[in-house]
């Protein structure tokens, strides 16, 4: 992107190649159908949504907002967004009702698929606490035509912590997706926040033949929409990709306590005892127990010098010298290694965060820059430490329990697959239910969104500029 900048290039942040930005490229362009499972609405929704739909890819796409009930709180919110771009984006939003038989958000999802435009070629899901870039669509879809061998692509997030420990302890969680970009491309696993695949034109199959039992194995009984889809791909050798620029910056609540951290692990944890095959389900027991052994694996060694630094210092407060007393210091020795091994982690975390913050802001030249500045290296190690002890704690729990609350909905699993499903009815004067990370209200009054700002006009003008208003049906 710099090298293209240089050259000339002031649109890098869309394509590499300017010719590619031509108008007889672009209207050549596949259609794709985004699709958002929306579940409450939060601080950062509003921002998030607008990323989403005003971006600048050349060719025709819908937005299809898909909610449980126009009771959630994310309907009005929503309503008010595609109120104000009307005029510039085709977007709607569909009333999925209640699952029964697989997780709330694989039902909106599912739904978002039916309703989508007939002559989609691509469908791109994406989260609500996902922001992207003005480029991002166009650089997914690029991708797929660039490789059919594709099956679906996927990107990860860079958490932006708010300053609580639970935020830095998502943070340290997420950090090892990025190895995801080691790879050249290529990865094994996904991030239910953003996935592309192919669902129309001549795969059109896949979703309504349920080619690779990819429908069935979602709709009964599944409760992971990433996890669900990795299993399949594995399964039939179909390839999972993930693009350099694939990296999105994912704000966390201001308010994200260590509870809601605490229950977005188990949600995490619960995840492997979700399967749809026998292999699946030993690829899943077998990341249980790795994990479990590599995070009480890291946090032993400080459990150990912790006990070394205290033995040395009552050695060195007792009146004896080092004639009368043997001492060894092969424990000092070892606590200094892992001193040095522990700065060197810390140095690798900050220079890969560096490298996709620079990133992010070359990708979005418009938002609010990110920066280094707000992160607390300290908190960092301490969350590392956190996260590390607690996960195979939660990873047992998950395991004995079968049960988990997500977002006010409680499931139970039986053989790897959802069992039952319990939601509780609450009454308006009792206190709103807040979900993990976005600190979003589920249960709450009508929030709308602010009056848009500048940046927001802005990128009304450019969605406008490049792409068509909207698309016959």
């Amino acid at each position: 992107m710099t090298d293209s900048m240089k050259n000339g290039n002031s649109l890098s942040f869309l394509s590499h190649d300017i010719n590619e930005l031509e108008h007889s490229n672009q209207a050549n362009l596949p259609r794709v159908t985004v699709v958002m499972p929306l579940k409450g609405f939060g601080e950062h929704n509003l921002h998030n949504w607008r990323s989403q739909i005003t971006s600048l890819y050349g060719g025709p796409v819908e937005f299809l907002f898909v909610v449980e009930s126009t009771e959630d709180p994310a309907y009005h919110a929503v309503s008010q967004l595609i109120l104000e771009f009307e005029d510039y984006v085709d977007a709607k939003i569909i009333e999925a009702g209640l699952s029964t038989t697989c997780s709330q958000k694989i039902h909106n999802q599912l739904v978002g698929v039916e309703k989508m435009h007939k002559r989609s070629k691509y469908v791109l899901f994406l989260d609500d606490d996902v922001r992207v870039h003005p480029g991002s669509i166009g650089a997914l879809t690029r991708e797929m035509e660039k490789k059919p061998e594709i099956f679906i692509q996927t990107g990860y997030p860079l958490d932006l912590p708010s300053g609580s420990l639970g935020s830095y302890c998502i943070y340290e969680y997420h950090m090892p997706c990025s190895m995801g970009f080691a790879t050249g491309g290529k990865t094994f696993f996904l991030w239910g926040g953003c996935m592309m695949a192919i669902i129309a034109q001549m795969h059109a199959d896949d979703f309504r033949q349920d080619r690779y039992g990819l429908v069935s194995g979602l709709k009964n009984g599944g409760y992971s929409d990433d996890m669900t889809l990795a299993a399949v791909a594995g399964a039939h050798k179909r390839l999972i990709s993930s693009p350099p620029v694939a990296v999105f910056p994912h704000p966390l609540a201001s308010d994200l306590n260590f509870g809601r951290y605490w229950n977005y692990l188990r949600k995490q944890t619960f995840v492997l005892e979700s399967y749809i095959t026998n292999v699946n389900w030993l690829m899943n027991r077998a990341l249980f127990a790795f994990h479990s052994w590599a995070s009480w694996g890291f946090v032993t060694p400080y459990f150990m010098a912790l006990i070394h630094v205290v033995a040395a210092l009552r050695f060195y407060n007792k009146p004896y010298s080092f004639e009368e007393t043997p001492y060894t210091f092969g424990g000092l020795v070892l606590v200094t290694i892992l001193a040095i091994c522990t700065l060197v982690e810390l140095v690798s975390m900050w220079n890969l965060t560096r490298i996709e913050v620079q990133l992010c802001n070359m990708l979005s030249p418009e938002a609010p820059q990110l920066s280094l500045a707000s992160y607390n290296w300290c908190l960092v190690f301490v969350a590392m430490l956190v996260d590390n002890f607690l996960y195979p704690i939660s990873a047992v729990r998950s395991h004995f329990s079968q049960c988990i609350n997500w977002s006010g909905i409680r499931y139970y699993l039986k053989d790897g697959k959802i069992s039952k499903i319990e939601r509780t009815q609450r009454s308006k004067d009792m206190d709103p239910v807040f979900t993990d990370l976005g600190g979003k209200h589920l249960c709450a009054k009508k929030v709308l969104p602010t009056r848009s700002s500048f940046l927001g006009s802005l990128l009304r003008s450019l969605a406008q500029w490049h792409q068509p208003k909207k698309f016959d049906n």
